[in-house]
């Protein structure tokens, strides 16, 4: 078994603010027994103006916030999954929200670009998101090998493409990571529904780490932070605030289901319509 969680923020505009909480949080989290960390989207930066993330946007491999994923994640021996990090892209005016994972001992393993971006209008609320503006997509599918199993890499938007995960699926996934700032009315109605979906379609844990509370730039963002296992049950939750959720993942228990119940063996594409 092995002890993992999923932190939760209430990020702002000050990155060295908001690291020193990370950091908070993550020992915390470490000193619980937890060998795993998840840190939510935008972890380091919840800015007041979209283009603030590009002002502030890092060469890959170096700068303030892949600094700290390194040395906190080698301090506390632990491997960590730094939300998403603002990195430079092909366009000047735009960033990547590349989703990191470092080992225990400092050391990046994987990088993830968001691919799916959140260009959407809330009636509801009256608010607007364009992602796409200041945010370059990626392009690729990410699952990698880790002491816990084989770990693949979404962010927040991603959840809500099933086909992506399939995807994982093809790379043998068995740990799915979703770092998100969902908003407080899309989380309401879907955020829970759309976890146990992907954990129980794909026979896999999932673990995701979210931005929970108000922020200063008026945003209002979901929380409810939570560990899901491959039969759809919640093992831990966050509803609000800061703080993190955690519980044990078994491999042993995750290959039962999938033995006792094959349904990833099961999958058939019809080639014709009927």
């Amino acid at each position: 078994m092995t002890r993992v969680a999923a932190v939760q923020m209430a990020s702002g505009p000050n990155i060295s603010a908001n690291l020193a909480e990370a950091e908070r949080l993550i020992a915390k989290a470490a000193a619980a027994g937890a060998r795993l960390v998840v840190l939510p989207e935008n972890f380091a930066l919840m800015c007041m103006h979209e283009m603030d993330k590009v002002k502030v946007r890092e060469t890959d491999g170096k700068g303030q916030i892949q600094d700290f994923l390194a040395r906190t994640s080698a301090r506390y021996g632990i491997w960590l999954v730094g939300g998403t990090v603002p990195l430079a892209a092909d366009d000047a005016n735009k960033v990547r929200a590349a989703c990191l994972l470092f080992d225990d001992k400092g050391q990046r393993v994987a990088r993830y670009d968001k691919v799916h971006l959140f260009d959407v209008h809330l009636e509801e609320s009256n608010e607007d998101y364009a992602e796409s503006k200041t945010i370059e997509p990626g392009n690729g599918v990410v699952v990698v090998d880790t002491p816990f199993g084989r770990l693949g890499l979404a962010v927040c938007y991603d959840l809500r493409f099933p086909e992506l995960f399939r995807r994982m699926v093809q790379e043998n996934v068995e740990i799915i990571v979703i770092p998100s700032a969902f908003t407080a009315i899309t989380g309401r109605a879907h955020w829970e529904p759309l976890l146990r979906a992907r954990a129980i379609e794909n026979l896999s844990y999932v673990i995701a780490s979210a931005q929970g509370g108000y922020h200063a730039n008026g945003r209002e963002t979901h929380g409810d932070s939570m560990i899901v296992d491959p039969w759809g049950v919640v093992m831990d939750r966050l509803p609000r605030g800061s703080g993190f959720v955690m519980a044990e993942i078994e491999r042993s228990r995750l290959q039962a289901i999938r033995r006792n119940f094959p349904a990833l063996e099961h999958r058939r594409l019809p080639c014709t319509l009927p």
